[in-house]
């Protein structure tokens, strides 16, 4: 009796320290954020690689598993079975590695090669016709405000002061007017003049600024490179990996409390995958839709359009719009009549994708209702930018099925109602008998 007493004195002077070593940690933390943060930065750029190759991993593990069952089932049903079948395992991995790799390697320079080189075009253009753009939204400025010149004053002050310095960013002048501007802007000529016009400091920083972009640029594909490394790994040891974390959950957890974290690790690769996986299918095939159709419609800067809407499309819920306005910004410029079109076209295109293509690729793999969507995007977007508008429906799912399951466990203890439906209705609960008081029945 007083070794478990002594036991339990243990265990609770332990958890207070762990509770205050905890505590102090978090305050440093916060006391010192910028340095925290530089740490925090440092690592998991250290990590990149295998956090690159994970995420690959997962993204392909379907199309991998799909591969290796059929590959094995080939094996296995073909005249020579028996002859190849101790390297039945390792022929099916191979394969389907092989091909997981090709169709990487493949989206990534298709990707480069069709997209990248009409955006620079589309990019170019919208530059060299800047001037007439400018013009164009200019003069229906001025007729949409000819009742009050005072407000066509300032308002016009305000274009003209950021055309100008737009302008002068590009060409390296001090100032450029729309008159001297108007009819070309060749980016060559602009480069040029900006160069001139440095001096050999400001040439000595822009070449730093060059020497640390591209190595930038360097880091990130030796890191993918890595990463695609990584995602062979990951792919071929993930079954042995996932049973060396199961082996420590069940030795350091009761069994009850182990097989509720594997119950819920499976929930989770449930939801993140059907969801993220779901959502890139969506919003690849929104992005074909939008530039087959633009482009039947004649619409300016299709690639550089539906590359718009196609990324932005990944975002639950605030997406649509996140693509559409920029987007329609563009048309603007060209022709207000399309940009109208346009508009119609993307209200069209978001309400077959949210209620017919959506639907049928996600299916019901959050369950969150509107409100729960709208609050995942805006909180974890705030924290962890677009990343966070991404992963945060389906995180935010898990949140609330573990608190759903939490209360549910409590209240079964204490043979409570489980169902949303006696708790509408709802004034109080009888202490004696643990019944509902409906509120008609209250007396208040």
């Amino acid at each position: 009796m007083e070794n478990r007493s002594f036991r339990e004195y243990l265990y609770l002077g332990l958890t207070a320290l762990a509770v205050v070593a905890a505590s102090l940690v978090l305050w440093v933390c916060f006391q010192h954020w910028s340095g925290f943060a530089r740490l925090v930065g440092s690592f998991f750029g250290i990590l990149a690689p295998f956090i690159d190759g994970a995420v690959l991993a997962y993204l392909l593990s379907p199309i991998y598993n799909a591969v290796r069952r059929f590959i094995i089932d080939f094996l296995h049903n073909s005249s020579r079975a028996k002859r190849i079948a101790p390297a039945v395992g390792f022929i099916a991995k191979a394969v389907a590695t092989l091909i997981s790799v090709f169709l990487v390697i493949f989206t990534v320079v298709g990707v480069i090669s069709l997209i990248l080189p009409q955006l620079i075009s589309s990019i170019i253009g919208i530059w060299e016709s800047l001037p007439g753009y400018w013009d164009t939204f200019n003069t229906w400025v001025s007729r949409l405000l000819s009742s009050n010149p005072e407000m066509k004053a300032i308002v016009s002050n305000l274009l003209q002061s950021a055309y100008d310095t737009v302008i002068s960013w590009g060409s390296g002048a001090d100032a450029v007017s729309p008159e001297s501007a108007a009819g070309h802007v060749n980016i060559v000529q602009a480069f040029s003049g900006l160069i001139n016009q440095l001096s050999d400091d400001g040439i000595a920083g822009i070449v730093a600024q060059l020497g640390n972009s591209v190595l930038g640029i360097l880091t990130q594909i030796k890191n993918w490179i890595l990463g695609l490394i990584v995602m062979m790994y990951f792919l071929n040891i993930k079954e042995v990996l996932l049973a060396q974390i199961k082996k420590i959950i069940y030795s350091i957890f009761p069994v009850g409390l182990a097989n509720e974290i594997v119950y819920e690790a499976r929930y989770v690769n449930r939801v993140f995958g059907g969801f993220i996986v779901g959502k890139i299918i969506d919003s690849i095939i929104i992005g074909f839709l939008c530039f087959f159709c633009i482009s039947l419609m004649k619409m300016p800067y299709p690639m550089l359009i539906s590359t718009i809407i196609g990324v932005t499309n990944v975002i639950p819920f605030f997406g649509p719009f996140f693509g559409a306005i920029p987007s329609a910004i563009l048309v603007l410029l060209v022709s207000p009549l399309k940009c109208l079109y346009f508009l119609v076209f993307i209200l069209i295109l978001q309400q077959f994708d949210g209620n017919i293509l959506g639907p049928r690729i996600l299916g019901g793999s959050t369950g969150l209702p509107s409100f729960w969507v709208m609050f995942a995007i805006l909180f974890f977007g705030s924290l962890f930018g677009f990343v966070g508008m991404i992963i945060g429906v389906p995180l935010l799912a898990v949140i609330l099925n573990l608190v759903s399951r939490a209360v549910n466990h409590s209240l079964k203890k204490r043979n409570l109602p489980l169902a949303k439906a006696d708790y509408m209705d709802f004034a109080g609960m009888d202490e004696a008998s643990g019944k509902i008081i409906p509120k008609d029945k209250a007396g208040k």
